[in-house]
């Protein structure tokens, strides 16, 4: 089988091409070079950076933007740390006006405890920042009809929650997962909860058309090697749901088929030496 054949369709989210199906996340590191390092290790094409938590106008020099390649990766700003859809807005804006950039990774927060998306503030937050030209990537719950209407409204991607932010539980809903992507056509990114390299195949093998993560890899006893076991699951995985795995069934089906083979030997009357 050729090359060309196993090749597979790249990510795209609006004006924004990536290879990579996984997204990065940028903080909890130990610092800056550990940073890089697990960027260039994961395989990734787009990291996300939180607005609200990092200098703007600092320009190059060893803040966290600084540290960055923007001409290896693609920076997506996102509205972390906002709490209604008011702030969340103003916040995507400045990033635009600073970054030049038309991608943001709406989030709108409903506590801080639990850290989950707020439903009608993510709605309203989305639908302003669409009329006002921005492809929006929105994090969300595991609700399918929420995401019905988040696509409704024309946002970009769906990036609904395998488990609560930073929780490390992995794919806690794979039903509602599986229901949402059957009901929307946007790319539909898995955002937050993932703890370690399975976790992202599993994702994938439900169909995403990427992951984002960030504590998986940051808080990991060796981030850059996980970096790279969490790019190499993304890719896995993908490749499985592409390939279709096999059928599941309540009994055994052998390997090699029964037929054809010589007399007694299915019935197991076969004795060694004779």
């Amino acid at each position: 089988m050729s090359d060309t054949s196993m090749k597979d369709s790249p990510l795209i989210l609006g004006d924004v091409t990536l290879s990579s199906r996984l997204l990065v996340g940028t903080g909890k590191y130990a610092d800056n070079e550990e940073m890089v390092a697990a960027l260039e290790a994961s395989g990734t094409d787009c990291v996300t950076v939180a607005v609200r938590r990092v200098d703007l106008g600092a320009g190059e020099g060893p803040n966290l933007l600084g540290a960055i390649d923007r001409e290896r990766y693609c920076v997506l700003p996102n509205t972390a740390g906002c709490f209604d859809a008011e702030s969340a807005v103003r916040t995507a804006r400045l990033a635009r006006d600073v970054l030049e950039t038309n991608l943001v990774k709406l989030e709108v927060l409903g506590d801080t405890r639990t850290l989950l998306p707020d439903p009608l503030g993510t709605l309203k937050a989305a639908e302003q920042l669409v009329k006002d030209g921005f492809n929006v990537l929105v994090y969300t719950s595991d609700d399918p009809r929420l995401a019905v209407h988040l696509q409704e409204v024309g946002v970009t991607s769906v990036m609904p929650a395998g488990s609560p932010i930073g929780s490390g539980q992995g794919i806690l809903n794979p039903n509602a997962l599986a229901i949402l992507m059957e009901l929307v056509e946007v790319p539909v990114i898995i955002d937050a909860g993932v703890g370690t390299a399975s976790d992202v195949a599993i994702a994938m093998e439900l169909g995403a058309a990427g992951v984002l993560l960030n504590s998986g890899i940051a808080l990991a006893r060796e981030p850059v090697r996980m970096a790279r076991a969490m790019g190499a699951a993304c890719r896995a995985g993908r490749d499985a749901f592409l390939a279709g795995r096999i059928e599941k069934k309540l009994y055994a089906n052998a390997s090699s088929p029964l037929e054809g083979t010589i007399a007694g030997a299915a019935a197991g009357e076969l004795v060694a030496g004779v």
